[in-house]
């Protein structure tokens, strides 16, 4: 079986954390091994009775003896410098990695730390593509808010972004919504609101390194092209897609031209992107932060989710809580 990646990254690791996480890690690797060879053991009950059993218990001794957790030096640890990482490799599916540890989780998050999952596949030579959301992932701001800022609607369309990423309410249905409020603003506005952007951190050490690795970058937003764009141009990302503002006589007119970039379009994307560079869907990776992008990080090899609401996290196949971007270097080895 090829290895899953186990990262542990932080600013700084209690030499305690680490203990205690390497001690436990081999007890829940091994439930897990054991619960899959006892769910053998009952089928070969069922199909060839009780001498398979006993040849099926033999086997899960062997399995659980076969639990091999193995230290890896990070490839990226120079261009992650100031944080603290230790990595190891094991024999067990990332899926099932991933339920076993759950129950490491909290101490670990609660020493300012994120555990990482990798499937095998991202570790491989050659390219991947990594597809990020943009507002609050890429970006620290809602481009949308910042809009409404000008138009005066700000604290409301704020409620309303919120209530949206945390799955409360339909993407299209709240997008239009507050899109209506910005009509009458001139397209001056997009000027202003680029310069007001911040980059989350981390952002552009994450894709000089991933360009240099031959990595193909995306971003797809649920935002507006008119400032995701410039922002893409800037950063050398290779593929971008996003909502495009309607305008008349160079006022925006409340409204959105063409497929509005909901969570179902955002997977496509993905998809469509993956088949246009030749990566395969196992060397994907998907980056979000809200209910808009559970369908993108589902369609990717790896869903990483980013300061995401709890609903994200739950259903991502891991997660980052660090406040930097570039953790995902980690990740990715």
């Amino acid at each position: 079986m090829r290895a899953t990646l186990i990262t542990l990254i932080g600013p700084r690791i209690d030499p305690k954390i680490e203990s205690d996480l390497l001690t436990a890690l081999p007890r829940v690797l091994a439930m897990e091994k054991t619960a899959q060879t006892a769910l053998q053991s009952a089928n070969a009950a069922v199909e060839q009775g009780d001498a398979a059993v006993e040849r099926a218990d033999a086997a899960a001794e062997h399995e659980d003896a076969a639990v091999e957790i193995t230290p890896r030096l990070p490839i990226h640890a120079a261009q992650l410098s100031d944080l603290d990482i230790r990595q190891w490799q094991v024999n067990i599916p990332p899926a099932r990695v991933r339920s076993q540890l759950q129950e490491l989780l909290a101490p670990v998050r609660a020493a300012g730390l994120d555990l990482l999952i990798t499937p095998a596949a991202l570790l491989d030579a050659g390219p991947r593509l990594i597809v990020t959301d943009v507002d609050s992932t890429l970006i620290r701001d809602e481009v949308i808010e910042l809009l409404a800022d000008h138009a005066g609607s700000g604290r409301a369309v704020a409620q309303v972004t919120e209530a949206a990423m945390r799955g409360e309410l339909d993407f299209k249905e709240s997008l239009a919504q507050r899109v209506s409020t910005l009509r009458g603003l001139p397209v001056s506005v997009y000027e202003q609101v680029h310069a007001s952007v911040r980059l989350t951190a981390g952002v552009e050490n994450l894709c000089r390194v991933l360009k240099r690795n031959g990595d193909y970058i995306g971003v797809v937003s649920g935002g507006f092209i008119e400032i995701v764009q410039p922002l893409s141009d800037a950063l050398s990302i290779d593929f971008t897609r996003a909502n495009h503002l309607a305008t008349t006589d160079g006022y925006l007119s409340g409204g959105v031209d063409g497929t509005v970039v909901d969570r179902e379009v955002k997977a496509q994307t993905l998809r469509e992107w993956a088949r246009q560079t030749g990566v395969p869907i196992e060397r994907t990776i998907a980056v979000g932060d809200g209910a808009n992008d559970l369908d993108m990080l589902a369609a990717a090899g790896l869903g990483v989710a980013f300061n995401a609401k709890p609903v994200v996290q739950a259903a991502a196949d891991t997660a980052i809580t660090n406040s930097r971007l570039d953790v995902l270097l980690a990740v990715i080895g």
